[in-house]
């Protein structure tokens, strides 16, 4: 098993930025790609941005040149960097990571961001 942890939400007005942190424990050895969902009220998760074991990175186009994700394999520790942030990034930001070996999905507890106008 694997456990995900995040850290780094909270409010902040439209165009600033904030850090999501999470940090995987366990069988981290099982890991392969890691990433950040998003969920607003009312709405679906939706995929924010997942970097691979080896670094390859993609992001939803509505975050494309304002988050960044990163990754330290030997922390097994994920960053979203989310810069310019508007108030329709508001939402419930999820770790998440995918086994390597079987299509099995861990997931953080979330953390709420929050951007006001």
């Amino acid at each position: 098993q694997v456990q995900l942890v995040e850290s780094g939400g909270g409010l902040v007005q439209a165009g600033g930025s904030l850090r999501l942190s999470c940090a995987a424990s366990g069988s981290t050895f099982r890991i392969n790609a890691m990433g950040w969902y998003r969920q607003a009220p009312g709405k679906l998760r939706d995929v924010v941005a997942t970097i691979s074991r080896g670094g390859s990175t993609n992001y939803a186009d509505s975050v494309k040149g304002r988050f960044t994700i990163s990754r330290d394999n030997a922390k097994n520790t994920v960053d979203l960097q989310m810069f310019n942030l508007k108030p329709e990034d508001t939402a419930v930001y999820y770790c998440y990571a995918a086994e390597q070996l079987r299509p099995y999905d861990y997931w953080g507890q979330g953390t709420q961001v929050t951007v006001t106008v």
